[in-house]
């Protein structure tokens, strides 16, 4: 899942739990409804991880603003770990099955038209600088030197 189509997801989720959400945190209504999708606070071995209420909290600073980890306001914990929480859950599929179960929890409530609404992430906008003539003209130039080394012409048999 690429980082665009998780913003999505999460920009939906907020959605579904409270379709007047502001750009702010989650509200406690919305995190009550949230939290019980999310894999337990305290592992079974180890140390307890952190919140995950101001995890998420920072993860979707981040997804608001675009900026990077390390420009992560110390109000959500340390950027590594924040990171390292969202980057983790991502891998294990964790993002994915708590989609899947407020798209269930919304259908069986009745708040998703199926006729209307969609998810769709199969297209993302290129920047309109993004043809690629410095990468085809570094292409052709790699074809070249390959091509005078693997020349036969050059190869002098003994």
């Amino acid at each position: 899942m690429t980082a665009h189509r998780f913003a999505d997801l999460l920009s939906q989720i907020a959605k579904q739990i409270n379709p007047e959400i502001g750009r702010g945190d989650l509200t406690d209504e919305q995190w009550k409804k949230l939290e019980p999708l999310l894999p337990p606070q305290k592992p079974k071995t180890g140390r307890p991880g952190h919140n995950h209420r101001q995890i998420i909290n920072g993860i979707l600073w981040i997804l608001r603003t675009g900026a990077p980890w390390r420009d992560l306001p110390d109000c959500y914990g340390v950027h590594s770990t924040v990171s390292s929480r969202f980057y983790r859950w991502q891998k294990a599929g964790i993002w994915d099955e708590v989609w899947q179960k407020l798209q269930t929890i919304a259908d069986f409530e009745g708040k998703i038209d199926w006729e209307v609404h969609m998810a769709d992430s199969t297209v993302v906008r290129a920047h309109q600088h993004a043809a690629g003539a410095i990468l085809g003209a570094a292409k052709s130039s790699i074809r070249a030197q390959c091509r005078g080394v693997f020349n036969y012409s050059t190869t002098h048999y003994g």
